[in-house]
């Protein structure tokens, strides 16, 4: 199993970052959508032989999706956008979150009508949606049985900390699993930490059964950020890069030891 990693875990011009993540083993990477250097991105991952795996859509203001407002509109409009990116630039794979917060607006039959717009149009573009789990595990089931073209993004950091593991996402939404985020947090409700995996309290054994048990076949893609720890840049890129493979390469032995 390969393993892949975000693009700015750290701060770092783009040739350095992605100079490191290809001298650390690394064979992907993932993007936002609305980065205003894709042409730039583009081309150092060709010339380094890294495939972007995916990219993640603009969520700051994902719940006016669901609301009879310009925003609302003007929120699609966005995620058509990132769609159009994707598109472009071959990606295969657009994230995306259905709402954002405690107490998100309710799913009703305005915002569905944009998703399926959104779907729509990716599925012309040769581009798959994939819903991330959240906070809510209510509009996630309805957007997945409501398009059936669209896919699942698991983020094992999100279940930890956002439900408090009340739900088994996997279980429930494995079958349709097109992207995952792997990171690692304190377990506490709302510390979404991004760490690196084993410098939290998520059981990896636990995700790379899970993982092996839906025969995903994609990269290992870790989604960290060293600027929420003073200790991660303190560390300095080179060993940040070298600590982030090595604990993928470790989840990934395990994905290949539980499909065994």
């Amino acid at each position: 199993m390969q393993i892949g990693i975000n693009l700015d875990a750290f701060a770092l011009p783009y040739e350095e970052q992605i100079a490191l993540i290809k001298k650390y083993g690394f064979s992907s990477v993932f993007c936002v959508s609305d980065c205003k250097n894709m042409e730039q991105i583009a081309t150092l991952c060709a010339q380094n032989s890294l495939t972007i795996e995916s990219c993640h859509a603009p969520f700051d203001h994902i719940n006016d999706i669901w609301y009879d407002t310009d925003d609302g509109e003007r929120m699609l409009h966005e995620l058509i956008a990132a769609t159009d990116t994707c598109r472009d630039y071959g990606i295969p794979v657009l994230v995306v979150h259905l709402s954002s917060g405690e107490q998100p607006p309710r799913v009703g039959d305005l915002g569905l009508s944009r998703f399926e717009q959104l779907v729509a149009h990716a599925d012309a573009c040769g581009v798959t949606i994939a819903f991330e789990n959240q906070r809510m595990l209510g509009n996630l089931s309805v957007a997945l049985e409501t398009f059936p073209t669209a896919a699942f993004c698991w983020d094992c950091g999100h279940e930890a900390c956002f439900t408090d593991g009340k739900w088994d996402y996997m279980s429930l939404f494995g079958n349709r699993l097109a992207a995952i985020h792997i990171h690692d947090n304190r377990a506490e409700h709302n510390a979404d930490d991004h760490r690196l995996p084993f410098d939290g309290k998520i059981d990896f054994a636990e995700v790379a059964k899970k993982l092996a048990k839906v025969g995903y076949e994609k990269a290992l893609m870790l989604e960290v950020f060293a600027g929420n720890s003073p200790a991660y840049t303190e560390m300095g890129a080179e060993a940040y890069y070298a600590r982030a493979a090595a604990a993928a390469k470790k989840i990934a032995a395990a994905v290949e030891a539980a499909r065994k």
